[in-house]
């Protein structure tokens, strides 16, 4: 069992940055594939970014160079920085885990609460 608690959201201004955390609990957490999906209102949820348990990384066409998702096994913990924040980023960010390969499909199966990223236009 892997329990998932986001922070980190907030109001940020456009062209501004952010950076949300992930703190995973449970002996294996560190052997699993994390991402970070999110959902504006009326949307669907969408993939973001992706990280494997040795450090690869998959991005979203639309988030690609503007942000950046790490991990640090030791503390379980599981990073999305955010740069060049857009209005179109506003939505309730929620992070992810599952064993296996990254995929941009809603397939994981411990999920957070999410946390909220408010970019006014």
């Amino acid at each position: 069992q892997v329990q998932l608690v986001e922070s980190g959201g907030g109001l940020v201004q456009a062209g501004g940055s952010l950076r949300l955390s992930c703190a995973a609990s449970g002996r294996t957490a560190s052997t699993y594939t994390m991402a970070w999906f999110r959902q504006a209102p009326g949307n669907k949820r969408e993939f973001v970014a992706g990280i494997s348990w040795s450090g690869g990384t998959y991005y979203a066409d639309s988030v690609k160079g503007r942000f950046t998702i790490s991990r640090d096994n030791a503390k379980n913990t599981v990073y999305l920085q955010m740069m060049s924040l857009k209005p179109e980023d506003t939505a309730v960010y929620y992070c992810a885990a599952r064993a296996g390969i990254i995929t941009t499909t809603l397939q994981y199966t411990y999920w957070g609460q999410g946390t909220q990223v408010t970019v006014p236009s």
